[in-house]
């Protein structure tokens, strides 16, 4: 199909990342961050989750989070939503967009929200209805496209299966996540291919973690498919509570470099980007030989 001229970044760094960090990262820290990513020209910035604190505590506030950041014309900032209590304090809090999630395996289902798969699809069928009432958006994220940590491979009848399902309970974009990174380019088109023969094509977006540094080799390919959304995280951020050996998403400075260097457009600035990395990297307290720092002095050896 051949490679599209401009791709959308969604930015998860704020919630997918902060979420695994072993320490909550303080309101106003957060709130740098995304003000941060704001300026970069980025879209779409995932802020937070509405789900219980006493499960993810990194997620704790995000509704002081939402009050509180400079909300840039034409900058979108979803949260994340298990349920109709979590949908009621995102109304409450102001929000326009929400993403609901569902497993493609049912022991993941289990250990993440203590529900099968069924269960899931039952409890959040409320909430998007619910928020397309309210005149919100509904982003779809289906998790462990590619292999589970307990159930290990996936059938891809699987996953188009609740990409339908979501799409039909009104999701307008449904996010294709390989959340413990064992996904391999073949593997990774095969799958596209198959959902976009259930679902538009402009539909789907990828989520791919970077656990066995396949992360870009995947998008590469999945780009050749005509994919044009990509989720990522800021200096590699992230991982996930409820999956062992789940490493950092793809870097979105990676993912920016190699699309800047591919010619194909996303309004935003990698420079930008990678001093907002080092910044949180920093207040992380991570080596200073980051990505984001590896992605800067490549930058500037060019330049």
């Amino acid at each position: 199909m051949g490679l599209p001229t401009s791709v959308k970044l969604v930015e998860v760094g704020p919630r997918d990342g902060l979420q695994n960090e072993p320490v909550a990262v303080a309101v106003a820290d957060r709130i740098a961050l995304i003000d941060r990513l704001s300026a970069t020209g980025l879209s779409a910035i995932e802020v937070g989750s509405f789900v219980n604190p006493n499960l993810v505590p990194q997620m704790a506030h995000t509704d002081q989070v939402l009050a509180r950041i400079q909300h840039r014309q034409g900058v979108r900032y979803p949260v994340l939503v298990p349920n109709m209590k979590g949908f009621e304090a995102a109304k409450t809090a102001g929000v326009t967009e929400i993403a609901v999630f569902i497993a493609a395996s049912e022991s993941f289902s289990q250990k993440n929200t203590n529900c099968s798969i069924a269960e899931s699809l039952t409890r959040i069928q409320p909430v998007c209805e619910a928020a397309l009432k309210a005149q919100m958006r509904v982003r779809g994220y289906i998790s462990c496209v590619l292999g589970c940590p307990y159930d290990g491979d996936i059938e891809i009848s699987q996953v188009t299966a609740l990409a339908a399902q979501l799409t039909a309970l009104g999701c307008y974009e449904i996010s294709l996540g390989d959340t413990i990174g064992i996904g391999t380019p073949a593997k990774a088109r095969l799958l596209v291919e198959a959902v976009a023969m259930h679902i538009p094509l402009d539909a789907i977006a990828v989520h791919f973690h970077d656990t066995y540094g396949q992360a870009l080799a995947n998008i590469l390919a999945v780009l050749e498919t005509g994919i044009s959304v990509v989720d990522s995280a800021v200096a590699g951020l992230g991982g996930c509570p409820f999956a062992a050996g789940a490493t950092g998403n793809v870097a979105t400075e990676d993912v920016l470099y190699m699309l800047d260097g591919m010619g194909i457009e996303t309004g935003v600035d990698l420079g930008a980007l990678v001093e907002t990395g080092q910044f949180i990297a920093k207040l992380l307290g991570r080596t200073p030989d980051s990505r984001a720092n590896r992605a800067l002095a490549t930058k500037q050896r060019l330049d």
